[in-house]
């Protein structure tokens, strides 16, 4: 019994020094070859072996059990690499063949506005598989960082004023008042009923505009269109010279996908899916990826499966729980009864 507790305890410390050098070398791997190594058959053969030799290290020794702390650190490890290896790739081919659970790890969707989807492809479109239910896209927005955009204003004396280019800004030159009506990223002119009607085109382009009422002195006002691109040369009946600095393309600060999830005709549920704020539903993740960088006519989502996602959250639950027990708890209550015994 002996010499088999030795191996055990001898073996399992091979395992984890050996756990630690591959966490180093696969540090040096991109994302995805790092993937590819610790998913491979022989890093396979090794987490198989090191879940075999924590459970026997529970077995033969005994006081591992009878110790909360310890227990709790060695189950933890154990639910840890058992959901991790139920999550792999080997898992999932494991699941099917004998549990009938017909599940991918990884795969994209694809999906247009106003449409549903319910396919799961590799990234060379390859569907990977059909979901038992659909997710439709009802709208996908862009959220832009604040752009350093602003209106200049001149007069002929050369006195120049600056507002940013936001609605309802105003500013007041040559007792004229100019207020910010409307503010076009892509500035086109649709007809609509027969009317000219100036709109913020969602098409290809960027026409950066405003749109500025003018309030003269003598009561009267009139509006007025300054773009970007076709800057004001001369002066206006107000004797002011208008300039419109717009930061054509503002750095992308976060983009949403609105889904309705469909089982058949029936809607069951309602999401806003963003970066860091993905969707849960039907055993599976669903993580804002990419998007349309053209017309932002459809969104890319990611799709992780979430077998064995929760043996690991217990593990790690486990683990930290055995660790400040262990170290930290066990001695604070040891402290705290020697204080009241008056030791």
């Amino acid at each position: 019994m002996n010499k088999l507790r030795r191996f055990v305890m001898w073996f399992a410390l091979i395992l984890i020094v050996l756990l630690a050098v591959l966490s180093v070398v696969g540090a040096f791997y991109g994302a995805e070859k790092a993937s590819q190594f610790f998913n491979s058959l022989p890093l396979t053969i090794y987490w198989l072996t090191l879940t075999v030799f924590l459970v026997a290290g529970l077995v033969t020794f005994r006081r591992l059990i009878r110790v909360p702390g310890l227990l709790l650190i060695h189950l933890g490890c154990v639910f840890i690499l058992v959901g991790a290896i139920w999550g792999s790739e080997d898992g999932h081919r494991f699941q099917k063949r004998f549990f009938g659970i017909d599940k991918v790890p990884f795969g994209y969707m694809m999906i247009y506005e106003q449409t549903a989807e319910s396919n799961i492809v590799a990234e060379d479109d390859k569907v990977l598989a059909k979901l038992p239910f659909s997710i439709y896209l009802e709208d996908f927005r862009i959220e832009y960082y604040k752009s350093q955009s602003y209106l200049q204003v001149e007069n002929k004396n050369g006195d120049i004023r600056q507002i940013p280019d936001d609605l309802d800004q105003e500013l007041s030159l040559n007792e004229s008042k100019i207020k910010i009506l409307r503010v076009f990223r892509n500035f086109k002119i649709a007809i609509i009923d027969g009317k000219k009607i100036a709109t913020d085109s969602t098409e290809p382009g960027i026409n950066p505009a405003i749109e500025i009422n003018i309030e003269l002195s003598d009561g009267s006002s009139k509006q007025q269109y300054i773009f970007a691109q076709f800057p004001q040369d001369a002066y206006s009946d107000a004797g002011l010279k208008f300039t419109y600095v717009s930061q054509m393309q503002a750095p992308v600060k976060d983009y949403f996908s609105d889904v309705i999830l469909l089982e058949g005709e029936k809607q069951t549920a309602k999401k806003t899916i963003e970066v860091n704020h993905p969707l849960h539903y039907g055993g599976y993740h669903f993580y804002q990826h990419s998007y349309d960088p053209e017309k932002g006519r459809y969104t890319i989502l990611t799709v992780y499966s979430d077998s064995g996602l929760n043996l690991v959250y217990a593990g790690y639950l486990m683990l930290c729980s055995g660790v400040l027990w262990q170290f930290w708890c066990r001695h604070f209550l040891k402290f705290f009864k020697r204080s009241r015994n008056g030791d």
